[in-house]
């Protein structure tokens, strides 16, 4: 059976689509301080950007190992997308009023709340949040949503994004299937802790290079003189809003490829991004 004759499974993949293919979150920023955000990350010292991308990662590494233990791993629990606006507002508020050096400190609190947020997504549509590949998806689901020069009817920000990520762990999946193959293990969920370490740490430095360009924009918004802390508040909402939003149409695919097959929900998400 097609997805197309299933008017669920078909509603729920349109609604994905308008999800990942709005507007990026950098736009937001900038229609959310009025103004376009690029001359304020122009402005940003080379070395400012330098440690914001490091504690991206830092932060990206902490809340993974954090997040998704904080939630009870029980499939389809509805999930909680208000309270974690919530938490994410009143960190930001805090981040925003002290300045720069509170930035960098409440990043790893922010990007943990976003992460649980995700993780709660995912835990309600179904999804062990016990598996490896479950977490990988929560992670990736921070690469999603950026600045993307290429988008045609051949292909979507989305699918790029997870095309990226794909062959960049190419040859991790080769080297550790060898080594699963040789303990006589047959999944990823199976790998040795330390494997499956080294396995998201890989896939946190990628997203963190991409996820790394939006908290540069973020960050350069709230040092903006006139912005204070409750435009600090407002873009962690805003932020947290729009991962969920992310999460949403990225597991909603998740569990529809797991279905009816990646290729034939990728041509249909074409299809429906382009009218068709």
């Amino acid at each position: 059976m097609s997805i197309q004759q299933d008017p669920v499974d078909y509603k729920d993949l349109k609604a994905a689509v308008a999800l990942l293919e709005s507007p990026s979150v950098i736009s937001k920023i900038s229609h959310l301080i009025g103004s376009p955000i690029e001359g304020a990350v122009k402005a940003l010292p080379a070395s400012v950007a330098k440690k914001i991308n490091g504690a991206v990662e830092v932060a990206l590494h902490k809340a993974a190992g954090t997040a998704l233990w904080s939630l009870n791993n029980k499939p389809k629990t509805l999930a909680s997308p208000k309270l974690h606006k919530f938490y994410a507002a009143t960190s930001g508020a805090i981040g925003g009023a002290f300045g720069f050096t509170a930035l960098l400190i409440e990043l790893p609190i922010s990007v943990t709340i976003m992460m649980r947020s995700v993780a709660d997504v995912a835990r309600s549509e179904g999804f062990d949040l016990n598996n490896i590949s479950t977490k990988q998806s929560c992670i990736e689901v921070f690469a999603l949503g950026g600045p993307s020069k290429i988008d045609d009817a051949a292909e979507t920000g989305y699918y790029i994004t997870r095309g990226f990520l794909t062959q960049s762990m190419q040859q991790l999946s080769k080297e550790l299937a060898e080594i699963a193959a040789k303990q006589s293990t047959k999944a990823v969920s199976n790998y040795t802790p330390s494997q499956a370490a080294k396995w998201l740490a890989e896939i946190i430095e990628k997203v963190a290079a991409r996820f790394g360009i939006v908290i540069t924009n973020k960050f350069a918004a709230q040092i903006v003189p006139v912005i204070g802390a409750v435009t600090g508040a407002s873009l962690n909402t805003l932020f947290t809003d729009f991962y969920q939003d992310m999460a949403r149409g990225h597991f909603i695919i998740k569990r529809l490829e797991s279905k009816y097959g990646y290729e034939p929900v990728k041509n249909e998400y074409i299809n429906i991004k382009n009218g068709r």
